[in-house]
């Protein structure tokens, strides 16, 4: 269940006659608990309920919940916080009530909730942990935005219900700025816009009839008025009880006037949605939320995907707020520079390019009017009118409805800063009517010419539809002087990585980039949004800032896209590094983001990790104070360390593969398959412990192996394979189809590292071979190394280079001999430094021999890891780190602090050497 569900299923709860018996499972269904969950719970025998109070319910951690006597709340609360059960069964919460009084503690916070019992829906976000949903305090804060969501959505799903048509893509338009018209009303009227609180909802109430048979009319009637200029109203003919509306135009109510069809429930439902307190609307969270009521794909994850205050504030604080509360604090109360900055402020122009329903540009807009409102306090003029015009907030839409709800949502913010900042009765005398100009841009942003739609100075393009509120625009509406302003790009783009793009994003990769750089068929798609930001910037100043997934500051990306950006005079001028999305539901794969600043340089620039703030000289794209730009693929290691090969491509059709049985029947029928018969691994052979086999046949050995029918049928499937295969490296290997395309193989021992490996694990996994093995091209080998070398793959140093250098795969991390081993920086090792790794690696492997047949993939899940094989591994990272620094490193930003030191050093001092085309090892 998502948040609006959930917020659902908890105000229906408060609606029924309270049932002290059924009340804990009623709420624990209300937060998605399933009905075998519940059946456990009341059972008698073989029960989950671990409370020891007679009555109440205590669900393992989560929930201790007591029903108690009229009047007990507050005995039965203690007795919950007192009971040894609590603390056993580790539960987070303790709930009491009586169906009258309602409190509530989270036990691991210590925040509490105590409220009458019909109130207690307003606070269901405080219990969405019982949900498995992790929220942020504005999430669970915002109860008013969720539950004005859920009843818009429940609306919108009934009035398409009745009126099918308007659901089809010729009409969705129209109910989409339907919706967005309720909207308006619903706020106008909570907050005296409407000069009558509640008006909207009470003269649909009176004026339509109860079985909805004229609701549609009577709405209609109101937005005409609302659409009619007074002196005009007359002539018009409008209605006497829709004339005590007020004019708003600025194209909200231009246009089509036609309403859906209401039915019984969906007036119901209007009216419940009008009794809703919509003075408590947070425009930045509830436009991201209510976009979803109107997208199908979005519906089934309604109200939790948005992007956050804090994270916006990531973006927007250090692109050019900080700098505004710094210039603010320097001005002190000195009324020129106070002035001085105000002025520049009204100058400043945000621009999000990928703007959604405008949360990036609604918080701006908020803090700045909080600056704005401090200096016109420090300078004595509190009632002054905002001097930030709402056209300086641009923005680009591909959806129509979200980019009316952005326009909506900052219309909104605009009133409430009046209201906050001068006062309800100027905020009135100045809201309304509406201003017809459109500053939101409904189109390709990827298509559009950025500088049309928000140009750094002078007057834009007027190019607009006939509704300036609902229709696609090409261009932007207004514009007007603005000599000497500033511009931030600030944003959260889609970012869509390579594997997922549709052919219109390729299309739109090629078209953005594809002029400019050879491999941009390789890159996430928010690449498109970076380097339209970098040719504006770099045309006009400014500077640009997006949140976007940590994808673009590791790995194969680096290489082909950072030089050139950094071609164009721009540099990173600051940046979050990687962080948890830490709003959405528990299904969502947890999205590690990052933020990049990106400008003409300047100084200071500053990288930051959570909540410090580092300041440094130099940022590069790994998101390091190094001067190393890209770490590029080499065909040797730099370092003293054995040559690692990919492994070997069969090109078989499978057909040179065994199975265990295979094997056993070729070896019992002539003991001289054992010689030509290896054991075969790849990466989830040696991870998961499978057992597979191979034929490696030497070419003295064909024609011994020839005489058995089930090798020469083998052998037979192997040249048809290549003979047919469109590939033509795998035709021309049509001379030898008794053996694998590549032919590496260890004497004495193999050393596998995977190509591929999850992000979970904390080591990145290797295995130790004896003898001879044959190897798949789902590993990387060291043939016959010394075992130190395993002591350095196996280590935390190396897992955060590759995780650096070589990227991920999804959120798995992605193995590569030529960009990830043969650049891993590594100092002059001593012969004792080596005997003391190869110790380190032993007792690595001892370790592991310790819980045979445990395989690989158990031992190295990070909630069952021996405690052995753990210190084992500690051991063998103190040993190397100290090799590197005298001591542990503090943590992993340290640790790449180090190598991309010694990197820059090594790499600098190596001789170039061109990659032996010939060679059989291959890159991932």
């Amino acid at each position: 269940m998502n948040a609006v569900e959930i917020e659902e299923a908890v105000s229906a709860l408060a609606e029924r006659m309270f049932d002290a018996a059924e009340f804990p499972f009623q709420f624990l269904e209300a937060f998605g608990n399933k009905q075998t969950t519940i059946k456990r719970l009341r059972a008698v025998k073989g029960s989950t309920n671990a409370s020891d109070l007679a009555g109440a319910v205590l669900q393992r951690n989560n929930i201790h919940i007591a029903a108690a006597a009229p009047g007990e709340v507050s005995a039965a609360f203690a007795g919950l916080r007192a009971s040894p059960a609590t603390a056993k069964a580790k539960a987070q919460f303790i709930l009491a009530t009586d169906g009258d009084t309602f409190e509530a503690e989270d036990l691991t916070s210590g925040e509490t909730v105590a409220c009458p019992y019909a109130d207690f829906p307003n606070h269901f976000g405080f219990f969405l942990p019982l949900a498995g949903i992790s929220t942020v305090k504005q999430v669970r804060d915002s109860a008013f935005d969720i539950r004005a969501t859920a009843r818009l959505n429940r609306l919108y799903v009934e009035l398409l219900k009745d009126n099918p048509d308007w659901g089809t893509a010729e009409r969705r338009a129209e109910m989409n700025h339907f919706m967005a018209r309720l909207i308006f009303c619903f706020f106008a009227e909570d907050t005296d816009i409407f000069h009558g609180e509640g008006l909207f909802t009470a003269t649909v109430d009176q004026m339509s009839a109860k079985d909805s048979a004229n609701t549609h009319e009577v709405i209609a009637e109101l937005f005409r008025a609302m659409n009619t200029v007074i002196k005009e109203r007359a002539a018009a003919g409008i209605r006497s009880w829709a004339n005590v509306f007020p004019y708003v135009n600025g194209g909200l109510f231009s246009g089509s006037l036609e309403v859906p069809r209401f039915s019984r429930i969906a007036r119901s439902y209007l009216i419940h949605i009008g009794n809703l307190k919509w003075t408590q609307i947070n425009p930045d969270i509830f436009g991201s939320m209510i976009q979803a009521v109107a997208d199908d794909e979005e519906r089934g994850a309604l109200g939790m995907h948005y992007t956050s205050r804090p994270n916006i504030l990531k973006v927007l604080n250090p692109l050019f707020l900080d700098d505004l509360r710094e210039k603010l604090a320097e001005a002190d109360d000195n009324p020129r520079k106070l002035l001085n900055l105000r002025n520049r402020m009204a100058k400043i122009r945000v621009f999000d390019p990928a703007c959604g329903s405008g949360n990036f540009l609604v918080i701006a807009y908020k803090e700045m009017r909080e600056i704005e409102a401090e200096i016109n306090r420090r300078r004595g003029e509190v009632d002054r009118k905002s001097e930030i015009p709402l056209t300086n907030f641009r923005g680009i839409e591909l959806r129509e409805f979200p980019a009316e709800i952005a326009r909506l949502a900052l219309i909104i913010a605009e009133f409430q800063c009046d209201t906050l900042y001068r006062g309800q009765k100027l905020a009135l005398a100045e809201f309304l009517p509406l201003n017809a100009e459109n500053w939101i841009t409904c189109g390709n942003a990827l298509r559009l010419d950025w500088l049309s739609i928000c140009p750094p100075t002078g007057t834009g393009v007027k190019l607009v539809g006939d509704d300036l509120f609902s229709a696609p625009l090409d261009q932007a509406q207004i514009d007007f002087e603005n000599e000497g302003g500033e511009t931030f790009i600030c944003g959260n783009p889609p970012y869509v990585g390579r594997r997922n793009q549709n052919k219109e994003q390729k299309d739109e990769i090629k078209f953005v980039l594809g002029k400019n750089l050879k491999s941009s068929a390789s890159l996430d798609y928010v690449f498109c949004w970076i380097e339209k930001s970098a040719h504006y910037v770099q045309k006009n100043s400014g500077e640009f800032a997006f949140v976007t997934t940590n994808s673009v500051s590791q790995g194969t990306q680096i290489p082909i896209y950072w030089p050139h950006l950094f071609s164009m005079g721009l540099k990173i001028n600051f940046a979050h590094r990687s962080f948890k999305w830490s709003n959405n539901a528990a299904d969502n794969a947890g999205v590690t983001c990052v933020v990049l600043g990106i400008g003409l340089p300047r100084t200071p620039k500053y990288i930051f990790d959570d909540e410090q703030r580092h300041e440094v000289v130099n940022i590069n794209p790994y998101l390091l104070p190094s001067d190393v730009q890209v770490v590029e693929t080499s065909s040797n290691p730099i370092s003293d360390v054995s040559r690692m090969r990919y492994g070997n491509l069969p090109g078989d059709g499978n057909y040179l593969t065994l199975t265990r049985a295979e094997r056993d029947k070729l070896i019992h029928d002539d003991p001289m398959f054992e010689r030509i018969i290896i054991p075969l691994y790849g990466a989830q052979e040696f991870i998961r412990g499978l057992q597979r086999y191979c034929l490696w046949i030497d070419d003295s050995d064909l024609s011994s192996a020839l005489e058995s029918e089930f090798v020469r049928h083998r052998i037979d499937g192997v040249r048809r394979t290549r003979e047919t295969s469109p590939d033509p490296s795998y035709n021309a290997l049509i001379h030898r189809p008794h053996q694998f395309r590549d032919r590496n193989l260890g004497e004495r021992m193999t050393i596998l590292a995977p190509t591929i490996c999850s992000e979970a694990r904390e080591y990145l996994p290797t295995a130790v071979f004896p003898g001879r093995i044959g190897t798949t091209n789902q590993a990387f080998a060291l043939y016959d190394a010394p075992l130190w070398n395993m002591a350095l793959i196996a280590s935390r140093l190396h897992l955060v280079w590759i995780g650096t250098v070589c990227g991920k795969l999804k959120t798995d991390y992605r193995y590569s001999n030529t960009l990830g081993w043969n650049t891993f920086p590594v100092p002059t090792l001593t012969d004792k430094n080596k005997v003391d790794l190869t110790r380190c690696a032993e007792d690595i492997l001892l370790a592991r021999e310790a819980h045979f047949p445990a395989t690989i993939a158990d031992l190295y899940d990070p909630e069952k890891m021996p405690a052995d094989l753990r210190e084992a591994h500690e051991r063998n990272d103190e040993v190397l780190e100290r090799i590197y620094i005298g001591r542990r490193f503090k943590n992993d930003t340290e640790r790449l602090e180090k190598l991309f030191d010694l990197y820059t050093k090594m790499a600098a001092s190596a001789a170039p050497k061109r990659a032996d085309r010939g060679t059989k090892e291959r890159a991932s």
